[in-house]
């Protein structure tokens, strides 16, 4: 053998040692093949389609108690600000007073203004707050369209206590001679973003 293959020879082999790698380890050093790669994508697909309605239905349950502490809020608020000497002390309230009254708090998202005002609630996918005049500015309602079957019995729940009348997809849940009950209030509300309430309170 020749001096020049074998000082070749050498470096080739002394490379390799120095890297701390054989030949052997060498060839066997590869990456994830296509079926390993697809099956952990599966895998993380799967997660995702489990988990994301599942952390969407825990973020609304935990929003319900501070959305439905700032609608009765408002109503005990509009309540003892209207003119006591009126027959029709709630004849201009709109949506826009809601608006105005919630805007900052960050839970409802407030666009428009005046007669366009649309408040989101969040209990549900589009889910809005409307709010008007009732029985010729005597009382007044709050409606809720398109509430989460997660957030259903629990606003409900709430309002409760400051409402005289309420209904879910136009069912009345209370009245003079419907008493509240929360196992009734829940079986009306149907699975879904889909159950629209009114509350009247006066």
């Amino acid at each position: 053998m020749s001096n020049a293959m074998t000082f070749s020879l050498f470096c080739s082999r002394s490379s390799t040692k120095a890297d701390g790698l054989t030949p052997a380890v060498l060839r066997f050093q590869r990456g994830f093949s296509l079926v390993e790669v697809a099956v952990v994508t599966a895998i993380v697909l799967l997660l995702a389609i489990i988990g994301i309605p599942a952390i969407g239905n825990y973020l609304v349950e935990n929003k319900v108690p501070k959305v439905g502490e700032e609608l009765a809020r408002f109503v005990l608020h509009t309540q003892v600000n209207a003119s006591s000497g009126s027959a029709e002390p709630y004849n201009a309230i709109t949506t826009a007073s809601f608006a105005r009254m919630v805007g900052d708090s960050g839970l409802f998202s407030v666009s428009g203004a005046d007669a366009t005002t649309v408040v989101a609630h969040g209990l549900g996918t589009d889910g809005v707050v409307s709010v008007q005049a009732e029985d010729l500015g005597a009382a007044f309602s709050i409606s809720l369209s398109n509430v989460s079957h997660v957030a259903c019995p629990s606003i409900a729940s709430i309002m409760q206590r400051v409402s005289k009348t309420m209904t879910v997809a136009g069912v009345t849940i209370k009245d003079a001679s419907t008493p509240y009950s929360a196992i009734e209030t829940e079986s009306e509300c149907e699975h879904g973003d889909v159950n629209d309430f009114v509350f009247i309170a006066g």
